[in-house]
């Protein structure tokens, strides 16, 4: 997969892996909007933080 998210809050801890940056951004982003902790990893190993989530969408 080309694009991985991680979703952590409290004892919880979720992964979801898209081909898709657009899914993964849009999921991320509603995850992020209900208080988890989220992180995308692109292809090349490269973490994105939230304020980081429309940068993907640009390339």
């Amino acid at each position: 997969m080309a694009y991985k998210m991680i979703a952590e809050r409290d004892n919880e801890k979720y992964s979801f892996a898209r081909e898709s940056r657009l899914l993964i951004v849009a999921k991320a982003k509603v995850w992020a909007s209900e208080g988890w902790q989220v992180v995308i990893t692109d292809q090349d190993g490269k973490a994105y933080a939230p304020p980081e989530f429309d940068q993907l969408l640009a390339a």
